[in-house]
């Protein structure tokens, strides 16, 4: 219970730190859109498209105004509530051991059956019988 409140503690905050950091690296800054960064080729596309500016509105309006200014107080308690969802299931989840029959003895002792088939030989081998 702990563990899985302890993820999402973690997984909320990890959700509301990386979005800065993830628009800072695209190239969406505080100072504008960063020179030969992603944000700047969408910023190009977006303005090919419209014929000549970017549309108030759209993907890359909305990524640089977050960029510029953070996320509002209630986007930003959205998104650790969805961080700390995942963060809790992830912390649920169990890892399943392989199994396999190179994996070593069984515990209880008992072996299991291979399911590989003996080779059969060749059509033709086998004696004839007169």
């Amino acid at each position: 219970m702990i563990k899985r409140a302890a993820a999402a503690v973690i997984g909320g905050v990890v959700a509301v730190g990386a979005v800065p950091a993830v628009l800072g690296a695209a190239g969406f800054t505080s100072a504008g859109i960063a020179a030969s960064s992603l944000a700047a080729k969408m910023m190009s596309a977006a303005a090919i498209a419209n014929g000549g500016g970017v549309a108030a509105g759209s993907l890359v309006a909305t990524l640089q105004s977050v960029g510029a200014a953070g996320l509002s107080t209630s986007s930003n308690i959205l998104l650790a509530s969805t961080g700390s969802v995942l963060g809790a299931l992830l912390a649920n989840s169990k890892k399943v051991p392989p199994s396999s029959p190179s994996a070593g003895p069984r515990a209880d002792g008992a072996q299991e059956k291979s399911q590989v088939k003996p080779a059969e030989p060749p059509l033709g081998a086998e004696k004839r019988v007169k």
